[in-house]
């Protein structure tokens, strides 16, 4: 459960700086910059800040 809320997660992020990026600044493309970087790096060494955070929240795995 964890996991698709992880990609959830990231997936409207990515979404939400492309419309602000359209919308408002180009520079919103920094943050889906730093989401497919973190995607990456989680996919490396298995360390997601995110998932941290939703154990402590008590969701499922």
């Amino acid at each position: 459960m964890r996991e698709r809320v992880v990609r959830a997660v990231a997936g409207f992020m990515v979404l939400l700086s492309v419309l602000l990026a359209v919308l408002v600044n180009l520079n919103w493309l920094f943050l889906a910059a730093f989401v497919g970087l973190n995607l990456f790096q989680s996919s490396l060494t298995k360390f997601c800040p995110l998932e941290m955070i939703l154990e402590k929240a008590g969701v499922e795995k």
